[in-house]
C-alpha cells in the first residue's frame, strides 16, 4: 500500500488524472460524482460532462438499471465486483447515429469505498476497453467451431448443438429432427478428377445448404463428405420435405447426387447418440437402396 502522505494533494490529483483507464465514483442511486484518468484517448472521450448527472440523464433506461444493479452488487459484497458489459450507441442518450458503429466491451471492476460520497455509499469504478480481446476471442472461438473448407459448423459444434437440443427434448419434448446424408461415389469423383475435384463438392454442397436450409436449420460437416443437418423444432414428417428439397437442389448445382438418412428424437432416447445412430441406419438404407435418395427412419 502506498504511503500518501509522501505526496501532495496536488501530486495525487495528478497522478489520478494521468490513469490511462476511467475511474468514476458511482453512489447507489447512480450518479456520477467525480471522474478520474481516461488519458488514453484511443478508447476514451472526455467523460468531465458526466459529472453531476445520473445514469438515468445518460443511459436508456434498461442498461441504466443494469448498472445501477451492478454498484448495488458490490455494495452489498463488500468486495470487488467484476463485469463485463457492452456499450452501444443505441445505449447512450443523445448519441444515435453520431456514435460508433460496433458495440464497445468493457470490463469494470466496482469496489465500495468505505466513505460516504454526497451522502450516500459509493463505489470506484474502473472501466476498461477490452473491445480488441473480444473480438480476437469471437474470432478463436469461431476458427476451434467452424469446419476450414465448407465454412460450416465442424463435428465439435454440431456435438454441442445436438447436445443443447436433446437436453430441450428430454425437459420439454421439443421436437428435433437431424439428416445424416454424404455425397454419392465421392471416391470415383476424387480419384478421377482429384482432391481439388472432391473439395469443391464438399463446398459447393455446403453453400446449396446455406441457400436452400431454413435459417433455424443447423447444418455441420462430419468429415470428409459426411454431412450433418440438425432441424430444431420439426418432427420428422415436416423435416422429409425439407430433406428431398436439399436433396435435388445439391443434384441441380452440383452434378453429384447425395444420399440421407432422417430421424427424430423420440422419448425413449438416452442421449442424441441414439438419434445419430437411427439416421445413420437410414443413410445405409438409402444406399443400400440405389442411393440419390432420403430414407426416414421407420420408428422416426
Amino acid at each position: 500500500m502506498a504511503d500518501l502522505s509522501l505526496f501532495s494533494n496536488e501530486q495525487i490529483a495528478a497522478l489520478l488524472a494521468a490513469l490511462p483507464d476511467p475511474a468514476f465514483i458511482l453512489t447507489r442511486s447512480g450518479r456520477y460524482a467525480a471522474l478520474f484518468g481516461g488519458t488514453d484517448t484511443r478508447y476514451y472521450h472526455d467523460g468531465s460532462s458526466l459529472v453531476g448527472k445520473s445514469l438515468n440523464d445518460v443511459l436508456q433506461p434498461a442498461k441504466a438499471a443494469w448498472f445501477q444493479a451492478q454498484i448495488a452488487i458490490a455494495l452489498a459484497s463488500r468486495g470487488l465486483h467484476v463485469v463485463e458489459y457492452e456499450l452501444a450507441a443505441d445505449d447512450v442518450k443523445g448519441v444515435g447515429g453520431a456514435g460508433p458503429m460496433e458495440a464497445i466491451w468493457f470490463e469494470g471492476r466496482v469496489q465500495p469505498l468505505e466513505h460516504a460520497v454526497m451522502g450516500e455509499d459509493a463505489v470506484l469504478w474502473v472501466a476498461s476497453n477490452i473491445t480488441a480481446s473480444k473480438k480476437l476471442e469471437g474470432l478463436l472461438r469461431m476458427q476451434s467451431e467452424t469446419d476450414a473448407l465448407s465454412g460450416l459448423a465442424n463435428r465439435r459444434k454440431l456435438m454441442t448443438s445436438l447436445t443443447e437440443h436433446f437436453e430441450l427434448f428430454a425437459r420439454y419434448k421439443t421436437p428435433a429432427s437431424v439428416l445424416i446424408f454424404d455425397i454419392d461415389h465421392f471416391k470415383i469423383i476424387n480419384d478421377q478428377h482429384g482432391h481439388l475435384a472432391g473439395d469443391k463438392a464438399i463446398t459447393v454442397t455446403a453453400d446449396v445448404c446455406r441457400r436452400e436450409l431454413r435459417a433455424t436449420d443447423f447444418p455441420a460437416r462430419l468429415g470428409g463428405d459426411e454431412f450433418v443437418v440438425l432441424m430444431p423444432h420439426t418432427k420428422g414428417e415436416m423435416a422429409l420435405p425439407i430433406a428431398e428439397r436439399l436433396r435435388l437442389r445439391i443434384a441441380e448445382q452440383t452434378g453429384a447426387t447425395i444420399s440421407g438418412g432422417l430421424g427424430e428424437m423420440t422419448p425413449g432416447d438416452l442421449s442424441y447418440e441414439d438419434l445419430l445412430k437411427r439416421a445413420d441406419d437410414a443413410l445405409y438404407r438409402a444406399k443400400r437402396d440405389g442411393r440419390n435418395r432420403i430414407v426416414r427412419h421407420q420408428g422416426a
